[in-house]
């Protein structure tokens, strides 16, 4: 029993097929989903797929690539969208400073109303983060000081001192495929040194297909190949990886609750 915590299944990468890509998922042992919201545009489409499934839910937020669109995002509108059952996460949101597509300026504030929102709430915080380490640890100190809240490091890539500032704050890291990739030694440190009761993992499909499945497009039955690499790094049976990511998972997403896997 596996749970891939951060699928993309609105993406047009899945649009002739999306039911297949499910019940592949399934069949390989992925009994439940998280699919995550890129932007708010995308609620319906988001919704439509979760609502279909009872083994799926669904988060709402915007990415820091699209803040630009959102500029007057507010916390209040994000705790009115999550008031739905199936909504048990506030994200993706955080930091982008690699690409920049939406300016610095234009990440911070639309980042810290999903903050607000999920400290209202009481759901985890989704966060993306690139390139920005120190200032998403400073912001999430100053933020928890204002209030608690719980931060999840989706698809972790950052350095060391970043995971350790979330788990100190009672957060949790998700890692991807990445852990997968040749050059890779520094993220599979970190999952090797991670508590095993704070590890989540997800595919962030339809990107970052784990080895042996590089260049094709990511599905969420490929998670099976994140937690075999994740048992070799923790000297772990992918069973016990299973057990431990799942029982995470619920734990860390308690709204949710395990429904059919049939």
């Amino acid at each position: 029993m596996l749970v891939d915590s951060h699928v993309n299944l609105h993406s047009d990468q899945y649009a002739e097929d999306c039911d297949a890509v499910i019940a592949a998922a399934r069949d390989a042992g992925v009994t439940h989903m998280l699919t995550i919201s890129d932007k708010l545009a995308s609620t319906e489409a988001i919704r439509k797929i979760a609502d279909s499934h009872d083994f799926i839910w669904r988060s709402v937020g915007v990415h820091p690539h699209y803040a630009a669109d959102y500029k007057a995002l507010s916390a209040e509108t994000l705790v009115e969208m999550a008031a739905d059952e199936k909504v048990i996460g506030v994200g993706e949101c955080g930091l982008d400073f690699h690409y920049e597509y939406s300016g610095r300026d234009m990440q911070r504030p639309v980042f810290r109303a999903h903050i607000d929102a999920a400290r209202e709430t009481g759901l985890p915080l989704i966060i993306h983060t690139r390139e920005a380490d120190e200032e998403m640890r400073e912001t999430l100190e100053t933020a928890h000081r204002e209030g608690a809240f719980t931060p999840l490091l989706h698809c972790y890539t950052g350095g060391p001192a970043l995971a350790e500032t979330a788990l100190s704050l009672g957060g949790y890291i998700s890692f991807s495929g990445i852990i997968t990739f040749k050059n890779a030694d520094d993220i599979r440190a970190i999952a090797k040194a991670a508590p095993l009761d704070r590890i989540i993992i997800e595919t962030d499909c339809p990107y970052l297909a784990p080895v042996p499945k590089r260049g094709r497009r990511n599905e969420p039955a490929y998670l099976v190949h994140v937690a075999e690499r994740l048992a070799a790094i923790k000297e772990r049976t992918v069973d016990e990886i299973a057990a431990a990511t799942t029982e995470n998972f619920f734990r860390l997403f308690s709204r949710a609750k395990p429904g059919s896997r049939a």
